[in-house]
């Protein structure tokens, strides 16, 4: 069998010759001693042991993990760390996983020697030089992040990685390091509907991480070049995991008062999206709060959005679809001076779509909004010609798509004639 595909109970039953370890010097008799009392006892022993002593035993395992690297040892080892780390609870819990992820990477980053064992003598000098916490989490972090890049186990890698930085990023050092090492564009490929169980859990603790990441500001702004967004509005939509619509909708609460993810989520339908859940009969009480607050925030923003900022975050985010503002008049004659932002970045952006998009209905769009500039701005054609899009949509006009040959053609008239006659040409 895989060593990676190894169960907690599979390899708790192994003996371990732990009276060997403390005759060569690996262990200390006390540490066998505290190892006699809980190694192979049943659940009922070991909880009064760790209630009564638990900071001990996490001592003592650790230790193992310093003195012995032979392997079936060190899988016995982080097996039972595992399984105390399951059975506490509460304040315990917490401070027994921060210990053990910290002091174990100090393990694992140690040179190995040969024989599967490190003398005794040896052990202060077998330690990582990674000795502050933060260079340990700073390394810890670069290595998940390196899974989640290059897997180097198909099934396990990802899953796992996953799972450790689902509880790491409550810590706010850890986001920090997280956006430092380019870890987010990693999480967003993983947000996507779920059948089976294993990736109902793998979404699950990917949009934690999300919603986690959503108490940074670095992260936020990180978050707001991605396609996160459509991306956790299909799985919601996707979902009946409880466990999975609270953290997203917790996500869409913190996210709809930073920079531009309000008008994302109105143009992306989240409204109704919220309404239809809202009608389902769910039972978490932070859920049901959070979608009467997301219900309220989305309304008041939608008074607030002008249709030109909902336009411009279609442009920016590639998002062109008929809405009613591209083929509405007055939306050009109200907002043509607004396309002068930022150097003209809009018509920009539509250029960009026009040269790269393979979606057609982005295409025709983006034309159609091009002759519309065209037709209502008083400097239009000087300023699309200094884009040079002249060439750019005239190679649209030999589209396999009916729609988009049709709208660079009726841009290209708009270029030659000017606003003059432009009237005459409808779409």
């Amino acid at each position: 069998m895989d060593r990676a595909e190894l169960t907690t109970e599979q390899v708790l039953k192994r003996d371990i010759p732990w009276e060997h370890y403390m005759s060569t010097k690996l262990i200390s008799g006390t540490c066998l001693q505290l190892l006699r009392r809980y190694d192979h006892k049943p659940e009922s022993q070991r909880a009064p042991l760790l209630e009564e002593d638990g900071p001990a035993y996490v001592r003592v395992f650790l230790n193992i993990l310093r003195s012995i690297s032979k392997e079936e040892t060190v899988e016995y080892v982080l097996a039972l760390i595992d399984e105390m780390l399951a059975s506490c609870c509460g304040k315990a819990t917490g401070l027994y996983k921060k210990k053990v992820i910290l002091l174990y990477f100090d393990y694992s980053a140690r040179p190995k020697l040969q024989n599967g064992m490190l003398p005794n003598g040896d052990a202060s000098n077998s330690k990582s030089k990674l000795t502050s916490t933060h260079d340990v989490l700073r390394g810890l972090v670069d290595w998940l992040c390196s899974q989640l890049r290059n897997p180097t186990h198909p099934s396990c890698s990802i899953p796992t990685s996953i799972h450790c930085l689902s509880t790491l990023l409550r810590e706010p050092y850890v986001r920090t390091l997280f956006v430092q090492a380019d870890g987010i564009k990693l999480l967003i490929p993983l947000i996507s509907p779920a059948s089976t169980q294993q990736s109902i859990q793998l979404l699950y603790e990917t949009c934690l991480c999300i919603w986690l990441l959503s108490f940074y500001d670095a992260a936020v702004d990180y978050l707001s070049t991605t396609r996160v967004m459509p991306r956790l509005v299909e799985a919601v939509k996707g979902s009946t995991k409880e466990k999975v619509v609270r953290v997203v909708v917790l996500s869409f609460r913190n996210l709809l008062a930073k920079g531009a993810f309000a008008a994302q989520m109105i143009d992306l339908g989240l409204p109704q999206i919220v309404q239809n859940l809202k009608a389902q009969a769910w039972t978490d009480e932070d859920l049901l709060d959070a979608l009467n607050q997301l219900e309220v925030g989305l309304k008041e923003n939608l008074k607030k959005l002008s249709s030109f900022d909902k336009y411009k975050q279609q442009v920016l985010l590639g998002h062109l679809d008929w809405s009613p503002m591209h083929k509405d008049p007055s939306f050009w004659r109200e907002n043509i001076n607004n396309f002068e932002e930022n150097d003209f970045q809009i018509l920009r952006v539509l250029m960009t779509i026009i040269d790269t998009s393979s979606d057609t209905t982005a295409l025709a769009v983006a034309c159609y909004d091009l002759s519309q500039f065209l037709q209502y701005h008083p400097s239009g054609r000087i300023v699309v010609a200094d884009l040079k899009a002249k060439d750019r949509v005239m190679k649209l006009m030999n589209h396999e798509n009916t729609e988009v040959r049709k709208n660079a053609l009726l841009c290209v008239q708009r270029l030659f004639l000017g606003a003059k006659y432009a009237s005459f040409l409808q779409a």
